[in-house]
């Protein structure tokens, strides 16, 4: 009755704002079915509220910049708001974060479940309350339940939690903690539940996805992929990154073998030079990285393969960037994420010897986004003229309520003037005029599950 009682007393209207990575933006969904259950209701982060959220990123400097900016632009909303700072900065920094004069609660990574038991502290007392703990003493996959999402039709199920990796330009495991999978049998259930919630694919997410099952006894990776195979109802899986060091021969015959596995693998690059990515500690060399590509486009032919790039890492000489640039051109990536290194306090490359000048990152930056653009259109036009299934995912703006926008299994943004009762629905749709970043369409018709899965089948 006690619990009942304060629960009541507690504000009635959240606020939350994400930064950084897709995981984040699941959490953030699972941390607002947790103020749902406790009976708030949620308004636009730039309106006032009772309770603020931000779920910060630390990636690089940038994003604890960010970060910073948008809780004091919290605080300044609504100077008698509750603000409650969470997620991968509030995890490595909390004392940075505390020291902002308004910020009420700090949770980290792990324990959110703890947040109003904190925003309670903090009332009562009045004063400042830092819920975080060692990340790295953690061993238990924190639950956080997504059943809906409030804004897409995918619906993203993330699977595990921390990396071991340890490379030497990333902070992740030291915001994230180590290698963490979740019970097998609850991702079973909440897929389960997605899929009764009207989902039609979902995307397996994760700090380190595809090293789901690393610390478990007697499973892993393929024989998840297995058991979310007899999902009744799930029409597409999608693993949304993958490590060529974690596409072993049990996961090549699963995906092989797949009906619902679709055509597009993310796998991580980061650089195509084998000096660089010795440097960056990665697990894998471009031979290594080469040969499971070829295994793997064999198991899904057609596969579209996007990927991370990173350019001036440190010491990166022009000689060592043209042998990213050649290997990235022999793989034919469908998209590259290219990034700048950027020095992110606290590891290893921030400290390294012969820095690259920002002028020459930014010109190898514009070089590989206009070497992805061109893959992006070759990969593209080998569909021109094709019928391929397309998921509807929202109008392609308000002005145009007769033009839809979804992807393609293999990861194709296509647009085509279809019905809003289409979105969300598997429908085929031919490729009049292909390109990038959008290939044009015409509607041919809606999929129904039965003909779905007879034409997998066949």
């Amino acid at each position: 009755m006690a619990e009942n009682q304060s629960a009541e007393k507690l504000p009635r209207t959240v606020g939350l704002f994400t930064l950084g990575c897709k995981v984040n933006h699941y959490e953030t969904e699972g941390i607002w079915r947790m103020f749902k259950e406790q009976g708030y209701e949620r308004v636009d982060f730039d309106h006032d509220a009772d309770v603020y959220v931000i779920n910060t990123c630390t990636v690089t400097n940038t994003g604890d910049k960010k970060s910073r900016q948008t809780i004091r632009r919290a605080i300044r909303k609504n100077p008698d708001a509750v603000v409650c700072v969470t997620g991968c900065y509030a995890q490595t920094s909390p004392g940075e974060i505390m020291e902002i004069p308004g910020v009420d609660v700090v949770v980290g990574t792990q324990e959110r479940k703890n947040i109003f038991a904190y925003i309670e502290e903090h009332e009562k007392t009045k004063g400042p309350v830092n819920g975080v703990s060692n990340i790295m003493k953690n061993r238990v996959f924190e639950e956080m339940d997504v059943p809906v999402f409030t804004d897409r039709t995918r619906a993203s199920l993330k699977i595990q939690e921390g990396c071991n990796n340890f490379c030497t330009f990333c902070i992740i495991p030291w915001s994230r903690g180590l290698l963490r999978s979740r019970d097998p049998e609850n991702v079973i259930a909440q897929a389960n539940k997605l899929v009764e919630a009207g989902y039609k694919e979902l995307v397996l997410t994760g700090i380190h996805t595809a090293g789901y099952g690393e610390d478990l006894k007697d499973y892993n990776f393929a024989m998840l992929l297995e058991e979310l195979e007899q999902v009744e109802g799930l029409e597409r899986i999608r693993i949304s990154s993958i490590e060529a060091s974690q596409i072993t021969d049990e996961v090549i015959r699963v995906l092989d073998r797949s009906k619902k596995i679709v055509r597009h693998l993310h796998i991580p690059l980061q650089s195509g030079s084998d000096p660089v990515l010795a440097r960056m500690r990665r697990k894998y060399s471009t031979d290594f990285y080469r040969q499971k590509v070829k295994k793997i486009q064999k198991a899904l032919p057609g596969l579209a393969i996007t990927s991370d790039v990173i350019v001036g890492f440190p010491g990166e000489t022009e000689e060592e960037f043209q042998e990213t640039c050649d290997f990235i051109k022999e793989i034919g990536y469908s998209e590259l994420h290219v990034f700048p290194f950027s020095r992110r306090t606290g590891t290893p490359a921030a400290r390294m010897d012969n820095q690259v000048e920002d002028e020459v990152k930014e010109r190898r930056v514009h070089e590989l986004i206009t070497l992805s653009d061109q893959l992006a259109k070759e990969y593209a036009s080998k569909y021109q003229d094709e019928v391929l299934e397309v998921i509807p995912e929202e109008h392609a703006s308000e002005q145009e309520d007769n033009q839809l926008i979804g992807y393609t299994d293999n990861y194709m943004k296509v647009q085509f003037e279809g019905s809003a009762d289409l979105i969300g629905k598997i429908v085929k749709v031919k490729i009049i005029e292909s390109g990038y970043p959008v290939n044009k369409g015409v509607f041919v018709r809606v999929m129904d599950h039965a003909t779905h899965v007879a034409e997998k089948n066949a």
